[in-house]
């Protein structure tokens, strides 16, 4: 007889791999099918363009192109810029909103100018939010190396409750030490 797997182990690894794999992907078709079938290929697209703007993870699913995609599924909210000279020369999205902010447009189309600024703000506020964590990270590395972590957590405390801290008269504090007994015998 040979050296290997028993017939046992050959037998649950036939019935796993069927369970998972050939069932698996049998039914994930036929969901995807129904899927398919509920929602028109424009739909589908409209939820994809729109699933560029969702904040989590930093915007990390942003995408300028899906952004431009998801416009031109409204091409009536549009039509009244497009018949005006003034937009005709625009070259970015930067001169689009400063023409509408010109014009007093960015009050009619307000979730069209929101959503532009949200463009146009969005890299540098992420990047910005990405670099403050990142310099607090390094505080906090550099605090841990030189302290101890009930040190630093005080330090924290006093911080956060600053507010608090502020209405206390540094007199009174230094009053208390000054007035403590040695603790030496």
């Amino acid at each position: 007889m040979l050296r290997g797997r028993s017939r046992r182990k050959a037998s649950e690894i036939t019935n796993l791999y069927y369970y998972q794999v050939d069932l698996f992907y049998n039914i994930i078709d036929i969901q995807l099918q129904e899927l398919n079938d509920r929602f028109t290929k424009t739909t589908t697209e409209l939820l994809l363009c729109m699933k560029s703007l969702s904040p989590s993870n930093l915007f990390f699913s942003f995408d300028k192109v899906k952004f431009v995609k998801l416009a031109l599924f409204y091409p009536l909210d549009f039509s009244s810029v497009r018949s005006r000279d003034d937009f005709a020369y625009l070259k970015g999205i930067g001169n689009l909103v400063e023409k509408l902010v010109e014009i007093n447009r960015h009050i009619i189309y307000l979730l069209v100018y929101l959503l532009i600024k949200l463009v146009l703000t969005l890299p540098i506020a992420t990047t910005t939010v990405e670099m403050a964590f990142s310099a607090m990270n390094i505080v906090k590395s550099r605090l841990r190396n030189k302290m101890s972590d009930l040190w630093m957590n005080d330090c924290l405390v006093t911080f956060i409750e600053r507010d608090i801290f502020s209405k206390v008269d540094n007199e009174l504090i230094l009053q208390y030490f000054q007035n403590m007994k040695s603790r030496r015998g």
